[in-house]
């Protein structure tokens, strides 16, 4: 059975669906589609439905990662079916953790990534900041591919 991976963000539009597409690509061009399944969502409902923020498919466009989305709120089937369940920042992650117990792997995203200056991935909503937002995606993401890998013999 592959390992299932879900990114979460507040609203489900700007840094959780980067980091989704983000992700399935480093994992699709390591091979690895049949091994992990990726997907993200939202502690909350406001953007159900919607397309990715307009700077995050810009930013994904500018760099080449295709992406297929519809934002979605986290519901407790999420808990029960993710082997990792990928937080952006901590109020994100304390939701999570709220909704009750689960066998995933819950942290940060930025605590993959070592060495980085930040530890979360700021909300680019209002500072329109998706390229600051993309590099701290990509760095946690290939941290993540790499402790993924390694801890389940990938």
């Amino acid at each position: 059975m592959p390992v299932h991976v879900i990114f979460v963000c507040m609203g489900n539009i700007c840094r959780s669906p980067m980091a989704e597409a983000v992700f399935h690509r480093m994992v699709q061009d390591a091979g690895l589609d049949a091994h992990i399944t990726v997907d993200s969502c939202g502690t909350g409902g406001w953007h159900a439905g919607e397309q990715p923020h307009p700077g995050t498919r810009a930013v994904l466009e500018q760099h080449a990662v295709p992406y297929h989305h519809q934002a979605r709120q986290i519901v407790r089937d999420d808990l029960l079916r993710a082997d990792y369940l990928v937080a952006m920042d901590s109020d994100n992650l304390s939701e999570i953790r709220r909704m009750g117990a689960t066998s995933a792997e819950v942290a940060l995203l930025m605590s993959y990534a070592p060495g980085a200056d930040a530890h979360e991935v700021p909300d680019p909503y209002y500072s329109n900041r998706f390229d600051e937002v993309y590099d701290l995606v990509l760095a946690g993401c290939t941290g993540l591919l790499a402790h993924i890998r390694q801890e389940e013999n990938l």
